[in-house]
C-alpha cells in the first residue's frame, strides 16, 4: 500500500506484469491438456483448444499493458458563479384585485 499518490516504480510494475504472463501461459498449458484429456467430448475439447490459442495473445497483450496514468485535473477557466440570482421582474407582478376603476 502507498503512502503517498506516488506510482509504483518501473520495477514492480514489471515484475506484476512477469507474474501475470507467467500465470496466463500456466492456465494455458492447463488447458491444452485439459483439451487432449477430454478429446471424447468433442465440444469440450474445442472450447479447451481454443483457450489455449487465444490466452497467448491475451498474455502478451496484458503483459505489454502499462498501468493506467492518473487524470490530472487541468486548471481550466470557470467563470465566476454569482452570489445570488437576481430576482425576474416579470414574476414580481401583482394581479389587480377587486377595485373600481376611475375613468378621468
Amino acid at each position: 500500500m502507498l503512502i503517498t499518490q506516488a506510482e509504483p516504480s518501473l520495477a514492480e510494475q514489471h515484475a506484476a506484469r512477469k507474474k501475470r504472463y507467467v500465470l496466463t501461459m500456466a492456465v494455458r498449458a492447463v488447458a491444452l491438456v485439459l483439451a487432449a484429456a477430454t478429446y471424447q467430448i468433442l465440444w469440450l475439447a474445442i472450447v479447451f483448444a481454443v483457450l489455449g490459442t487465444v490466452l497467448p495473445w491475451i498474455a502478451v497483450v496484458m503483459a505489454n499493458d502499462r498501468p493506467p496514468k492518473k487524470k490530472l485535473d487541468a486548471h481550466r477557466y470557470r467563470a465566476p458563479q454569482p452570489d445570488r440570482i437576481l430576482d425576474d421582474p416579470a414574476r414580481r407582478r401583482r394581479a389587480i384585485e377587486g377595485g373600481t376603476v376611475i375613468e378621468g
